[in-house]
């Protein structure tokens, strides 16, 4: 079976699990919803209100992330990788075409989750607002659409290495929503490369560290580089 038929198979899988097209619906509403709370909000000597219109991205990220374990931690049970192999006995091909119909989706709410946060946050934040020049907006908005997507990815290939969406999830959402926070608090600029906290820098106005707003976004693209390397290496050498 060629790539674009491949495709279409997955593309299949994915949008008739409910759970899937649950964790893309809530992609937007939980990152509109919190980053209205946090515009709300506009104490503070530090406050940047580019950041504060797109907070709730850091809650958005783990429907991302939920939808691409899921997508793949699926293949893993029941025998359907078995399946999925017999019809396309290209691993390399069959992983592509997954992880194609994992990005395509998630790149396209994450890019319309952006440009709405940034509507939403701006109309919240009303004359603080005016700090947000055009360019800054625009930039936030397609960088958030690339975030959620690479961290997609980035879950999509850890489960493929651990075959097992619960221990993606169990590693990974901990880490994003307390480890990461600490880590960045005590250890200074070796945190900015951590690949949450690199990919936000392009949701910042202003930012002190060492990374700026597209060479955050490489840095979290090498991280997911990474991880579907490693996933589609064990999928290549390990029997379904």
């Amino acid at each position: 079976m060629s790539f674009a038929p491949a495709f279409h198979a997955e593309w299949i899988k994915i949008r008739t699990l409910r759970a899937q097209l649950g964790a893309l619906v809530a992609i937007p509403l939980a990152t509109v919803a919190f980053s209205a709370l946090a515009t709300a909000d506009t104490d503070g000597a530090d406050f940047d209100p580019l950041f504060a219109a797109f907070f709730g991205v850091s809650f958005g990220q783990i429907a991302a992330i939920a939808f691409g374990t899921t997508a793949v931690s699926a293949e893993f049970r029941g025998g359907a990788l078995r399946a999925s192999l017999a019809a396309v006995p290209g691993r390399v091909r069959w992983f592509a075409a997954k992880l194609t119909a994992i990005a395509l989706p998630v790149l396209a709410v994450g890019l319309t989750t952006g440009f709405a946060t940034l509507a939403v946050g701006g109309a919240v934040l009303g004359e603080e607002a005016d700090g947000i020049s055009t360019a800054e907006g625009v930039r936030a908005a397609v960088g958030c659409g690339v975030y959620l997507t690479l961290m997609a990815l980035f879950a999509a290939g850890l489960t493929a290495v651990l075959r097992s969406g619960v221990s993606t999830l169990s590693t990974l959402i901990p880490f994003l929503l307390i480890v990461s926070f600490v880590v960045g608090d005590m250890s200074g600029n070796a945190a900015d490369f951590l690949p949450d906290r690199a990919g936000q820098v392009v949701l910042h106005g202003t930012w002190d560290g060492v990374l700026g707003p597209w060479t955050g976004l490489a840095v979290t693209a090498l991280w997911t580089a990474a991880a579907l390397a490693a996933g589609g290496w064990r999928i290549h050498r390990r029997d379904a």
